[in-house]
């Protein structure tokens, strides 16, 4: 399979989707390159999935055009188009063999070497060996690479996986991640890959399009989403942040120095949205540094606090801590375990300090909670 045609070019043109007074989709166009691997990340609702399903044909846009390799694709059926689906389910036949199933598309095409090929399919995803065996005799990770193997053997132009790894338990969805992304570089294909889990998108994807309420918030490489949200909803739903309202009180010199609960700290200009009234200033847990009495921080950095620690967590190779400042808040910091330990305990008073250049500025008309995980509705 390593010699399968490359993948082609996904363009969706203001597509819209309505059902019934629910706008689920709106107004999105954006090209997914050919050859790539693409993530439309985002929570329950946000219009993902139904997304997906407009590109594979299981529901027609209210308005828009889908073109798959310059040729538009709206109009068609789903088995008219150049695309194959991996769901969560996996959908196999339970009375066939894992060769058979993998086979079983190829032959309803009457293709004359579809066991060849749902062989060579096989060797792609490493379960030749299982050729003989019955679903039910399978791993969950194993059933995941046979339903691939089934939707690869026909070579589509564009690979759809929605939520394909959601039944697997942490360790196994670890490793599945690894393992989809050497299979797509390997065979080339453009992937489109719905889900919900920020670190799933981060690790495979070369480009990630964070959705909310049917529109792309922002869109960019794993990085650059990560180090540079340019909104509060991508800020708390691709990773965690803090966010801290201020006012603008100075540009100077491609720097933006901002009252934050009555401390000016510094953002750089050119990762500000807003430079003028009200904005809210970001920065990451991992890059703040907690300094107890008597340490002092260094040279330029922004420095809020003091503050009391009100919560320790250790998680092995980090410990996170939070704490509350008067005037702004609890603010969140992980801290990398180095020394084997926590550093600091519940109820000291600490300083938060970190550098400039981590600094991010959002319009201080964005909610600071938006994207942040709700218990009663993430579930």
């Amino acid at each position: 399979m390593a010699g399968a045609d490359s993948g082609a070019d996904l363009e969706l043109a203001r597509v819209t989707k309505e059902f019934g007074s629910f706008l689920a989709v709106d107004d999105l166009t954006l090209t997914v390159p050919s050859g790539s691997f693409f993530a439309l990340l985002g929570p329950s609702g946000c219009g993902k999935t139904t997304t997906l399903r407009m590109v594979a044909g299981l529901e027609r846009p209210t308005a828009g055009s889908i073109s798959i390799g310059g040729t538009d694709v709206t109009d068609r059926k789903a088995y008219q188009r150049p695309v194959n689906t991996v769901f969560q389910s996996y959908a196999l036949f339970p009375h066939l063999t894992v060769l058979e199933n993998v086979a079983f598309g190829l032959r309803r095409k009457r293709m004359p070497d579809a066991t060849a090929r749902a062989g060579t399919g096989l060797d792609l995803v490493e379960l030749r060996h299982l050729a003989d065996r019955k679903p039910s005799q399978l791993s969950g990770g194993q059933q995941q690479r046979v339903a691939l193997a089934r939707a690869l053997v026909n070579n589509p132009a564009v690979l759809l996986l929605d939520e394909p790894l959601g039944a697997l338990d942490l360790k196994l969805r670890r490793q599945m991640q690894v393992e989809l992304k050497r299979i797509q570089t390997e065979v080339g294909l453009t992937f489109v890959h719905v889900t919900h889990d920020q670190e799933e998108a981060m690790t495979m994807a070369d480009t990630v399009a964070v959705m909310n309420a049917g529109r792309i918030e922002q869109m960019g490489s794993p990085a650059e989403l990560y180090e540079l949200p340019r909104t509060a909803f991508v800020a708390n739903f691709l990773g965690q942040s803090n966010l801290l309202p201020g006012t603008v009180k100075e540009v100077r010199d491609g720097w933006v120095g901002v009252d934050v609960g009555g401390t000016q700290v510094t953002v750089p200009q050119a990762r500000a949205v807003s430079t003028s009234g009200s904005v809210l200033v970001g920065v990451r847990p991992e890059k703040v540094q907690l300094l107890g009495p008597g340490e002092q921080a260094p040279a330029g950095a922004n420095v809020v606090g003091p503050g009391t620690v009100t919560d320790v967590s250790f998680t092995g190779v980090s410990t996170q801590y939070q704490i509350e400042i008067a005037g702004l808040g609890t603010l969140g910091v992980f801290a990398q375990n180095l020394a084997g330990g926590a550093s600091v305990a519940f109820g000291d008073q600490v300083r938060l300090a970190w550098a400039p250049s981590f600094t991010f500025g959002l319009d201080g008309a964005d909610d600071a909670s938006s994207g942040v995980a709700d218990l009663d509705r993430d579930v």
